[in-house]
């Protein structure tokens, strides 16, 4: 079901049959990018047990860093909605923005000028080469939907967000919106 066009910006829900799948499994991803190279997003609801300050001690933050997607999880990303304060950011969509100068990044975190509202931080990202995730939503692996939150997302509890918009999908999903993760649960 493709009820949006693939464009950056918008929200891939991963489909309830992607079951086992550790790194898609409910997830919901911000696609960043998407061209005819391929596509870049970030799975926005799946925290690690890290902050960033576990990762790079000079950073006097507590922000909880996520699973942005299993490629390249070695590197750090984040996504923002200052870009008034982090130079050298590329914009997303509806006020969301990609990167930017880290050197400064950390001197605002450290500064408490950038709250935990405004940034999110993930080990790796989500990647596609050319119309490989045409051929996965064409494999109803993926729901395309408008990010209806605009840069107010990185607000959103990511608890249930896969829940939720599962929920919002209705007709059919509605049954998954209250399954448990693993089926072998059930």
């Amino acid at each position: 079901m493709i009820s949006e066009k693939l464009k950056k910006g918008t929200l891939l829900i991963s489909e309830p049959s992607i079951i086992g799948d550790l790194s898609f499994n409910r997830s919901v991803i911000l696609l960043a990018d998407h061209n005819n190279d391929g596509s870049v997003g970030f799975i926005i609801n799946k925290p690690l047990d890290y902050s960033i300050h576990d990762l790079i001690p000079e950073v006097n933050s507590n922000f909880t860093v996520y699973n942005g997607g299993p490629v390249e999880q070695d590197n750090l990303y984040f996504i923002h909605n200052v870009p008034e304060l982090i130079p050298n950011s590329i914009e997303i969509s509806n006020g969301i923005f990609w990167g930017g100068d880290f050197e400064t990044t950390k001197n605002l975190i450290n500064n408490n000028e950038i709250k935990k509202h405004n940034i999110r931080f993930f080990l790796g990202y989500s990647g596609w080469e050319s119309n490989q995730l045409e051929n996965e939503m064409l494999a109803s692996s993926w729901i395309v939907i408008k990010n209806n939150h605009g840069n107010k997302i990185l607000k959103k509890s990511v608890s249930d967000f896969w829940k939720e918009k599962i929920i919002e999908l209705g007709g059919d999903y509605l049954i998954w919106s209250n399954a448990p993760e693993n089926p072998i649960l059930n």
